[in-house]
């Protein structure tokens, strides 16, 4: 059931493959060994002018890609913390980016407070 949004900040004309969010969903759900057609990905594209860090102008090669991870349950710290190392990289390598560019943050678990079709998530 993992939803996986994934960011990528750049420029507006950088082209993006027809098939860049199956490819990230592909690697995603192998990343955290899901079964088919139980890993989403939504992707957005966040245009280069509308990030910024502040005193600080970053290089095309250090642009960052956030990734929000939604589950039913959080994994304990050690399995969460093998899971990020495994989505890092995949998602960097999907994206041809470098692994310290690529953030993950988890989301709170998906259940009681998540449906679908109007099933509340349990």
């Amino acid at each position: 059931m993992p939803i996986i949004d994934v960011e990528i900040v750049g420029a507006p004309n950088d082209p993006v493959a027809a098939d860049l969010a199956q490819s990230l969903a592909d690697a995603a759900g192998r990343a955290l060994g899901s079964p088919a057609g139980q890993t989403w990905v939504r992707l957005r594209l966040l245009a280069r002018e509308h990030y910024a860090e502040n005193e600080s102008s970053l290089a095309s090669t250090e642009l960052p890609v956030f990734v929000t991870v939604l589950k039913r349950a959080l994994p304990g710290p050690a399995e969460m913390t093998d899971e990020i190392t495994r989505l890092t990289g995949s998602i960097a390598d999907v994206l041809r980016r470098n692994r310290t560019c690529v953030h993950v943050e988890y989301a709170a678990a998906a259940s009681g407070r998540l449906a679908f079709g109007g099933r509340l998530v349990s």
